[in-house]
């Protein structure tokens, strides 16, 4: 017996791409600090600089607008104690990113660190949280991590959560009216991992159901109780 019922659409994870480029920097009062920092540069207050900020806050994007600039290298924390690290510094600029205690080669990091500074060369870390505040074995490093300059990304004000729900729908290739940017930006959590997660979920809710992506149905999926 056939059924009465419509068939339901599948959300496909389709990746959409995400663009590095300087113009594409939402910049705002939370990332000026950061902003400038790579703007400024070689006029920095150390060679080595760690930029601090929570999931999506733009540290990879900074990172990459700074690694076009100074033909910097870009690495994984994680693939530090598996680098050739005099290569890595051949240009005399590296990126790591992501870097975080849990899984941290201290011995590769310390080399990195020492090696730097040998060779003058510059080191933008990006990181979730203070690097002071790792728990090392190591206490050379300790006081090199404690002695590192840091910039912050503050957490988003509503001028740059508003800018970010459109940048990301524009990305998804979907139309946002107002209406719609603002009854997110005063119903999510107030992040721009929640942001990022937002869209994400209200791109493929539309998709499934074969419909705009609206402040009403935008009510739907993230009414408060």
């Amino acid at each position: 017996m056939g059924s009465s019922l419509a068939p339901r659409q599948l959300a496909l994870a389709l990746d959409h791409s995400v663009s590095f480029a300087r113009d594409d920097f939402l910049r705002g009062p939370p990332n000026a600090a950061a902003f400038t920092l790579i703007e400024r540069w070689p006029d920095w207050p150390d060679r080595i600089v760690a930029l601090i900020g929570p999931e999506g806050s733009g540290k990879s994007h900074l990172a990459a607008i700074w690694a076009e600039s100074t033909g910097a290298r870009i690495l994984s924390a994680k693939l530090l104690s598996k680098t050739d690290l005099p290569t890595a510094l051949a240009t005399g600029a590296l990126v790591v990113e992501d870097l975080e205690p849990d899984g941290l080669d201290e011995r590769a990091l310390f080399h990195l660190i020492n090696l730097a500074r040998e060779e003058s060369a510059y080191v933008l870390f990006t990181a979730r949280s203070t690097p002071a505040v790792f728990s090392v074995a190591t206490k050379d490093l300790a006081s090199r991590l404690r002695a590192l300059p840091l910039v912050t990304l503050a957490p988003p004000d509503d001028t740059l959560l508003r800018s970010l729900v459109v940048k990301l729908a524009v990305d998804r290739q979907m139309t946002v009216d107002d209406a719609l940017v603002n009854y997110l930006v005063n119903h999510i959590e107030r992040s721009f991992a929640a942001t990022y997660a937002a869209v994400r979920r209200l791109d493929e809710e539309a998709m499934r159901q074969r419909r705009p992506a609206t402040r009403a149905l935008a009510a739907e999926l993230f009414r408060v109780p």
